[in-house]
């Protein structure tokens, strides 16, 4: 895989097409509205309604600006041979210091979310996993060193 490409589930593309959309089309006239409202009330200087409009102006367009150039990089998860490890497997793992199994599924950076289980491929455990099949163990580094992990099952 290659470093720059960043990849999406149908679901996070939807989404952040989405809040593209809606950024595009009714926060820019929202903030429009409101910096027209603030340039009424007279000095610039000192109006803190116009300095929050263009706080809120800058920080809009730098999110379509994130959203627009990950779309350049962004392909939908593809779809890969049953048995390997890839973009959007589901895989379980058993560390061998522990004795519960946890699983993850495997995302682009801009879905990871270890609390839904969700981890990015780029992640030390990602990058692990990434092509390997049922029964192998993997070496993962994580912030307290190295642990030693074996593929249970991969959906």
């Amino acid at each position: 895989m290659t470093d720059n490409k960043e990849y999406l589930s149908k679901e996070k593309f939807k989404e952040l097409k989405k809040e593209l959309t809606h950024l595009k089309d009714t926060r820019r006239k929202e903030i429009a509205e409101s910096l027209e409202f603030a340039k009424s009330l007279g000095d610039l200087s000192e109006n803190a309604e116009y300095q929050e409009a263009r706080q809120d102006q800058a920080e809009t367009e730098d999110r379509i600006k994130q959203i627009e150039s990950l779309f350049q990089k962004a392909e939908l998860v593809p779809i890969t041979k049953k048995g390997i490890v890839a973009v959007g497997s589901v895989v379980t793992i058993k560390r061998s210091d522990k004795k519960t199994k946890q699983t993850y599924t495997l995302v682009g950076a801009e879905e990871s979310n270890i609390a839904e289980s969700k981890i990015s491929y780029k992640s030390p455990i990602g990058e692990a996993l990434i092509g390997k099949t049922k029964n192998a163990v993997i070496v993962c580094k994580i912030p307290t060193g190295e642990v030693k992990c074996e593929i249970i099952d991969i959906k």
